[in-house]
């Protein structure tokens, strides 16, 4: 026969287990939306802390630093200088990547992905994310009608 407290205990952690399953589980109520912008499963950073300036003016992928670190959209940017911080902060529509960091090609096609920031182009002084080098390659393939289809799917898809 179990104790009062064992049994107490028991029914407390089932109660647990079924809130987390029903949490992690359960499909995403209607009116829940996936973050506007990819920051990884737990860093807080979009643009997984590269400096989205850099592509403009580096013409390359750069890390940002911590210490240059400007808030928008939910999400903290790094920087590789205060410079770059400063020029994100007077027009970050003009830096940020499109889909908010989520990958073009998947944007594309209708869904989500995490864009890495190692495989980006800009295009039009737009800047796009993807999630791998063979996606990005892909996605090359058809810039234009890649494009259009991911700016009709956006932001749709993050009801999704």
């Amino acid at each position: 026969m179990i104790g009062r407290r064992r049994f107490l205990g028991l029914v407390l952690l089932g109660a647990g287990a079924a809130t987390f399953a029903d949490t992690v589980f359960s499909p995403r109520p209607a009116h829940a939306r996936k973050p506007e912008i990819y920051q990884g499963l737990v860093s807080g950073v979009g643009a997984g802390g590269y400096d989205v300036v850099a592509y403009f003016t580096e013409s390359e992928a750069v890390k940002g630093k911590a210490a240059h670190v400007h808030r928008w959209k939910d999400a903290n940017w790094h920087f590789a200088t205060p410079e770059n911080r400063d020029r994100f902060a007077a027009n970050p529509s003009r830096y940020a990547p499109q889909y908010g960091g989520h990958c073009a090609w998947a944007a594309a096609e209708g869904y989500t992905a995490k864009g890495d920031p190692r495989n980006w182009d800009v295009v039009n002084g737009k800047l796009y994310l993807n999630f791998n080098s063979r996606i990005q390659r892909r996605w090359q393939r058809d810039i234009p009608g890649n494009i259009a289809r991911a700016d009709a799917n956006w932001p749709g898809i993050l009801t999704r």
